[in-house]
């Protein structure tokens, strides 16, 4: 397969992904399932882009594991995004330390 040929399909697949929902599902979606399915997605797929980077952004997936866990703590009890951060960075440097 040549290069244009992968380029066509490839716009193909993208193009089928976005327009048919808007094409097939034109009318208000009522199931209440549906629509609380359709509501977590765009969470879950922030979080399952995000995790692997967390773990893997250091050389010890340790210390991205604590740095998520000091993070979660930190935005349960605080929730202040800057405090979040800091927690998180000093959690990496000290385990790292080690």
């Amino acid at each position: 397969m040549n290069i244009w040929g992968s380029i066509f399909l490839m716009v193909l697949v993208i193009y089928s992904v976005r327009m048919l929902p808007m094409i097939l599902l034109r009318k208000d979606i009522r199931d209440v399932r549906i629509r609380s399915f359709l509501h977590y997605v765009p969470y879950v797929t922030l979080a399952v882009m995000t995790f692997p980077a967390i773990v893997e952004a250091t050389r010890k997936p340790l210390s991205g594991i604590l740095a998520l866990v000091a993070g979660l703590i930190a935005a349960w009890f605080n929730g202040d995004l800057f405090f979040v951060a800091v927690c998180c960075c000093l959690t990496v440097f000290l385990t790292g330390l080690f």
